[in-house]
């Protein structure tokens, strides 16, 4: 490996960290919930959009010191979309040649930022074969697969270093309850909620970590049993939820689990839009009910609070699929039963 190309690299990447500042924390004036605060953590104000500008930069960091990429290497990513699109930046920045594989169904506007940084899409027909797939392209291309799904929770510095945890308690200081009674994280790869759940742990706040889990996922029923073994068809709410138990994901560090109706991951995502005033993707509407049913139970015992969520891209990204009414009824139902408890629980 040319050492002076890994440095140059890696310089590359630290420079562009420093011409970005720190994603905004949103605060959420939620009716019926005078006593308890809730934010939210903007990560769609990232350079390429999303939570996994954040992975895509450490993934890439951790290659570069372990030796694994050079100035020829051919980089490969399994992804439903958002984490390859910004893996496709970082590979431009350094001009490296990025193969993002992916299930056909990934939403059409993911597939054109991909293109756009100059990345290449090969597509499979299932969401469970994206691995094997990219282990063989990265073997026949004698190039890397970064494998974020091994190596996001060991490529953070989960101690401090900006990660995303300390970016959110440094925000905090200030507020009516400055150390959160909840912080709400989905699971895509399990990186972002170990690293949130290890420096929890590592500043000895009183802090608990919510996990919320889609319907369809493995994730839930893995931290209720410990089988590591379990598969299921994949999630159908994009980016969060897996097929199979990932090496990300690390049960021992979060406090609780909820597993969220696809229905009432489209239902709230539709409410934050009116109460932001844009669109967000589904994700976040996962993240937000999982904030508003742990919300629920505080007031139920009189407790008052800060809870903090993230908001992990845009909506802009989803108008053809779950901004789609047509799309929805097809793909995930009728969501009239979780919009109505909703709307109690906001009561």
């Amino acid at each position: 490996m040319c050492r002076e190309w890994a440095h140059q690299a890696i310089e590359s990447i630290q420079a562009d960290f420093q011409r970005s500042s720190d994603t905004h924390l949103i605060k959420l004036d939620v009716p019926g919930f005078e006593r308890i605060d809730f934010y939210l953590k903007d990560e769609s104000t990232h350079p390429t959009g999303s939570l996994k500008h954040r992975l895509a930069r450490s993934l890439y960091l951790y290659a570069l010191t372990n030796g694994w990429i050079n100035q020829n290497t051919t980089i490969i990513e399994s992804s439903s979309g958002s984490t390859a699109v910004s893996e496709a930046y970082f590979a431009r920045l350094l001009g490296l040649p990025f193969i993002a594989v992916m299930p056909k169904n990934t939403a059409q506007r993911k597939i054109q930022q991909i293109e756009f940084y100059g990345g290449q899409c090969h597509f499979v027909e299932k969401s469970d074969q994206i691995y094997a797939e990219s282990t063989r392209l990265a073997k026949e291309l004698n190039g890397h697969y970064m494998d974020q799904f091994t190596y996001a929770e060991r490529a953070t510095d989960w101690r401090g270093n900006n990660n995303i945890a300390c970016s959110i308690f440094e925000q905090m200081q200030y507020e009516r309850h400055p150390i959160p009674s909840w912080v709400v994280m989905s699971a895509g790869t399990g990186g972002t909620s170990a690293t949130i759940g290890r420096y929890i742990r590592y500043k000895c706040f009183d802090t608990h970590l919510l996990v919320v889990d889609p319907d369809h996922s493995v994730f839930y029923p893995y931290f209720q049993t410990g089988d590591a073994s379990l598969t299921s068809c994949g999630s159908r709410i994009e980016g969060i939820g897996r097929p199979r138990v990932e090496p990300s994901f690390v049960p021992s560090v979060v406090d609780d689990m909820l597993q969220v109706p696809d229905g009432a991951s489209i239902a709230t995502m539709l409410w934050l839009e009116t109460l932001l005033g844009r669109k967000v993707g589904p994700s976040t509407g996962t993240n937000m009910w999982g904030a508003l049913v742990k919300a629920a139970e505080m007031r139920e015992k009189g407790q008052e609070g800060s809870i903090v969520t993230l908001l992990c891209d845009s909506g802009e990204r989803y108008l053809e699929t779950y901004y789609s009414p047509q799309w929805v009824n097809h793909n995930i139902g009728d969501c009239t039963a979780q919009s109505a408890q909703l709307q109690e629980m906001l009561r």
